[in-house]
């Protein structure tokens, strides 16, 4: 995989209106999160839909909580291993919400401000698919390639950067399985 001016190459692009300008120009940590609309329902397009304000609330009773919501994420890696993007990378997608993270000896806060956002689409109980793992490997390869800041130890989840509001991706996530795939398919 490719990144070309700040967009994967491999990936649908769905441009999302929900970012704005990064404070400063670093780009140095990877945040996984998991994403179903309705909870526990996969395929579909309504994870687009929320991510571009185009989300029918009168189409499941679910939507109605989602009101004036504005969120995105950079990538989104659907069951089948498709990425589709919706923000460049060197934007801030609105994914991480209030967020901290314990940062070479400081407490920084504000994670969207630096990282990038990759939506999973799965639950926290359901098991993530292979294919899902293999395309989630590649793009963290391709990331770190045009991303230097973005390293191994600087992967982490929106349950670690926001503990008492966020649990995803959740104990169905196998980080071990995702350390062997970035370290097999080199």
């Amino acid at each position: 995989m490719r990144i070309e001016a700040h967009w994967l190459r491999e990936a649908r692009r769905v441009p999302s209106p929900n970012f704005n300008e990064r404070p400063d120009d670093e780009i140095s940590a990877l945040v996984l999160h998991s994403i179903s609309l309705p909870p526990g329902r996969f395929g579909g397009d309504a994870i687009e839909r929320l991510f571009t304000n185009s989300l029918d609330l009168s189409a499941h009773s679910y939507f109605a909580n989602l009101e004036g919501l504005r969120v995105s994420a950079h990538l989104l890696i659907r069951r089948d291993g498709e990425p589709v993007q919706f923000v460049p990378f060197d934007k801030r997608a609105w994914h991480a919400g209030r967020s901290h993270w314990w940062d070479n000896g400081s407490v920084r806060s504000g994670l969207n401000d630096f990282s990038i956002g990759i939506e999973l689409e799965g639950d926290e109980v359901s098991p993530y698919r292979e294919r899902q793992y293999l395309t989630l490997s590649r793009c963290i390869r391709a990331l770190a390639r045009a991303y230097p800041g973005i390293t191994a130890r600087r992967i982490t989840s929106h349950a670690h950067i926001a503990p008492l509001r966020k649990s995803d991706p959740g104990p169905a996530f196998d980080w071990a399985y995702l350390r062997q795939s970035l370290l097999r398919d080199r």
